[in-house]
Parts: structure tokens; C-alpha cells; sequence
């Protein structure tokens, strides 16, 4: 088992191994700033803390609620058709 380092910098790769992602998976992470990350010579660098921030509980519970709200609005929306 790794262990996360939060003030150590990371390439994309190695998040991807850490995280056990795919590229394409770790590039829709990038691109929608859910994983944040620097652009260092044209590639990024994420701090050890993003990632951990990444899988933390508090987030998957926000996302939870985001989710469940968009549904409601969805749902709300429909309803009036």
C-alpha cells in the first residue's frame, strides 16, 4: 500500500497509480477542477493534498448532495411537462 504524502508533488502518472485511474479518467479530473493541479514545462504537477482531498469523505458526500439536488431539479422539471 502507498502512502499519500500531502506535501509531496506528484505527476499525473503517479496520481493515476495512486488513485488507480485512467488517463482518461484522470484528465476529466483535471479539466473539470476536481483534481487540482499546477502546469509545470507544459505538464502537471498535483500536490499530495489534492489527491487525499480527492477521496476524502467530505467530498464524496458533497458530490452526494450536488447529485441528489440536480436530480431534484430534473425531476421538478419534468414534472411540469
Amino acid at each position: 500500500m502507498n502512502i499519500i504524502n500531502p506535501y509531496e508533488v506528484y505527476t499525473t502518472s503517479e496520481a493515476q497509480k495512486l488513485l488507480k485511474i485512467s488517463d482518461s479518467t484522470m484528465k476529466r479530473l483535471l479539466k473539470n477542477g476536481l483534481l487540482k493541479a499546477n502546469k509545470v514545462g507544459g505538464q502537471y504537477r498535483i500536490l499530495g493534498k489534492e489527491i487525499l482531498r480527492l477521496v476524502s469523505p467530505e467530498l464524496e458526500k458533497e458530490a452526494t448532495k450536488s447529485y441528489l439536488d440536480l436530480k431534484k431539479k430534473v425531476v421538478n422539471t419534468i414534472n411540469k411537462w
